[in-house]
């Protein structure tokens, strides 16, 4: 009897891992890098069936010193990003946006254009071997600290990709950092910051208010009360509220934290959602 039990344990098991979200590691030949780069890319339960789809994406971008698997492998929540892709019905992909990149294209390092990989070169892919939506309607894009940095300044230089941009405890006035193992970093990518300040200041998204408010994006911006990058999240919040820039802020307890941001992923998700809907309505409408 007992063997009769774990038998149909196993059979129910097997019935359910066959029903779930399914993991691909992409390897992706950058041309504006030539070299090879991952992203990991979760399809939700649904989408084994061909008949479905076309599916809205989700780009989500880790912080410094990360890489593509960091969302996947990291989380304190178990397979986290499964759990969001059956739920939510979206597809996510992890690209690797470099340990140091900031995810800007350098000009001082021609081995280092994560902007142009991640905006252009990794939608196109993805656009082609995926059931996607594709259009701004059906794509999104947020990440964590250096990646909610990279969000928003991707979301802000590509209005034309991205219904709606999320930051979780981003790193957001580059101009403004000086810690000891982070400038180096940033000074590898945009050049020594004393000889470059005009291009630190234009490049950092608390001065980038202009363009979020021009390009329509939808924003979704938090962060912990405990996070080091607090008053930086604060003070983009006062500029988007002075220049009439709808967004939605919050800030909860946490530090810059793994536990944080594995909570606050749903909270982007619900926006995002929400922000699909609103624009399937106007379209309808129309």
């Amino acid at each position: 009897m007992y063997k009769k039990y774990l038998l149909l344990l196993l059979l129910c098991l097997s019935m359910l891992a066959a029903e779930a979200a399914k993991v691909d590691t992409l390897i992706i030949q950058s041309p504006s890098m030539q070299k090879s780069l991952k992203a990991g890319v979760v399809t939700p339960d649904s989408y084994r069936k061909k008949k479905n789809g076309p599916y809205p994406v989700l780009y989500l971008l880790h912080g410094y010193s990360g890489n593509f698997s960091n969302w996947l492998k990291v989380p304190p929540q178990k397979e986290l990003l499964q759990a969001m892709a059956d739920k939510y019905q979206l597809i996510i992909v992890t690209p690797d946006g470099g340990y140091s990149s900031w995810y800007y294209d350098s000009p001082v390092d021609k081995t280092s254009q994560y902007e142009t990989f991640v905006a252009r070169e990794l939608v196109q892919l993805i656009d082609t071997r995926y059931r996607t939506i594709r259009d701004r309607n059906g794509r999104f894009i947020s990440g964590l600290s250096m990646g909610g940095h990279g969000a928003l300044y991707l979301a802000a230089r590509h209005p034309e990709l991205y219904l709606a941009a999320g930051s979780m405890s981003g790193s957001l006035n580059v101009a403004g950092i000086e810690r000891q193992n982070l400038l180096p970093s940033i000074e590898a990518v945009l050049g020594p910051k004393q000889e470059n300040l005009a291009l630190y200041e234009a490049n950092s998204i608390v001065n980038m208010v202009p363009q979020l408010k021009q390009s329509g994006v939808q924003l979704v911006i938090d962060c912990g009360v405990d996070d080091f990058l607090i008053e930086d999240n604060r003070e983009l919040h006062r500029r988007l509220v002075a220049e009439k820039v709808a967004h939605d802020y919050t800030e909860r307890p946490g530090a810059h934290s793994w536990a944080y941001w594995g909570n606050s992923l749903e909270h982007h998700l619900l926006f995002f959602q929400k922000a699909r809907a609103s624009a399937q309505t106007q379209q309808a409408l129309r």
